[in-house]
């Protein structure tokens, strides 16, 4: 199956298992995909995921959601940067989310990281989307 926005249905698909209260959710593994979640893990968002593959020889992600008496750690996850409307910004320009609270997921020269490394890094890039 072929997705026009992979990275877009990576967050729907947290943003569904998240409203049905799921612990794990299961989506196809890509590179990119997997540099997203690892800053997701780094800071805090998700519990930890892994890289599995299934009987047709298919790499999927299993992600664990994390959770806070009962409530997502993940509040709000929104695309910024889609297919039809890519978002570029310097490092001057980055956008603090929510005053600091949350994160905006960069894809730089350097790899993906959150808008404070890329800021400290004075490295510019595509905007991918923000969380918090």
């Amino acid at each position: 199956m072929s997705f026009s926005d992979p990275v877009g249905d990576m967050i729907a698909r947290i943003q569904n298992g998240q409203m049905r209260a799921s612990s794990k959710i299961q989506m196809p593994a890509s590179t990119f995909k997997g540099k997203i979640l690892e800053v997701l893990k780094r800071e805090g968002f998700i519990s930890n995921y892994s890289l599995e593959e299934d009987e047709q020889k298919k790499s999927n992600f299993l992600i664990n959601l994390k959770y806070n008496s009962g409530s997502p750690v993940i509040s709000n996850i929104e695309r910024i940067s889609k297919p039809g409307r890519r978002f570029y910004s310097s490092a001057e320009s980055i956008p603090k989310i929510q005053n600091g609270l949350g994160i905006a997921i960069v894809s730089t020269s350097k790899g993906v990281m959150t808008d404070s490394e890329a800021r400290k890094a004075n490295l510019g890039g595509e905007i991918i989307c923000k969380v918090f």
